[in-house]
């Protein structure tokens, strides 16, 4: 396996797509059409979506800072940044991605304020303030040593949602500043992976829904997780 960048904000500065797929799709052909072509290796990675009307608006605000790279990026928070595998391993790691989310069990997301990795990085972004903890159980059981995307990150995962990376310094400024009240919150249903095309857009392969009787009591109340001095992808 081979693993992409792990600087703070990593990924941001190429092309997502969402292509939408029913739930019901005959998920089975996808994955033998996928066996009878596994050559080479794919860029994957796993989010949590920021539904509308939030997703948009931060978007559109991301694109307002003058960020080049506003409109291809649906906004987001990183379970699993940009990692190249084998395409052979599709099929295993999407089962291990639907046992996590089975697993799991749906928690409140909620946003606040705003935050930065610089001097570190170059990224602005808003805080989550609710939900941390349980995107934190996730994000470690999908890079599970035993796992088929086991990887280890450069920083301590923080999760955020970016909204200025790689931009002026003032733009960047303007960003934390105007944002800084900034409130959203509602209620997450599960994650989903996404493919990097040739073209370097990002598209949605699969969601993955919790399980209706995930483990109550494995993902951890926001208390119980402890501070993140150093951002991490």
């Amino acid at each position: 396996m081979h693993v992409g960048p792990t600087v703070p904000g990593a990924g941001d500065q190429v092309t997502w797509q969402r292509v939408r797929r029913s739930r019901h799709t005959d998920h089975g052909d996808v994955q033998a059409h996928r066996r009878e072509n596994a050559v080479g290796t794919v860029t994957l990675g796993v989010s949590i979506a920021v539904p509308e009307p939030y997703g948009s608006f931060l978007q559109k605000r991301r694109e307002s800072f003058g960020d080049p790279h506003a409109h291809g990026i649906p906004t987001h928070v990183t379970l699993l940044p940009p990692t190249e595998v084998d395409a052979s391993s599709l099929p295993a790691i999407e089962r291990h991605l639907a046992e996590v989310a089975e697993a799991g069990r749906p928690f409140r997301m909620r946003l606040s304020g705003t935050g930065t990795f610089r001097p570190l990085s170059p990224v602005v972004f808003v805080n989550v303030v609710e939900g941390s903890s349980s995107c934190a159980w996730l994000q470690k059981r999908v890079r599970d040593a035993s796992g088929p995307v086991a990887r280890e990150l450069q920083f301590p995962y923080h999760p955020h949602v970016t909204v200025a990376h790689g931009i002026a310094e003032e733009a960047m400024d303007r960003a934390y500043a105007e944002l800084a009240d900034y409130e959203a919150e509602w209620a997450i249903e599960g994650f989903a992976l996404y493919e990097q095309g040739e073209d370097g857009i990002w598209r949605l392969e699969r969601d993955f829904p919790f399980g209706k009787d995930g483990a109550a009591g494995e993902v951890p109340h926001q208390s119980d997780l402890s501070p993140l001095s150093r951002p991490s992808p």
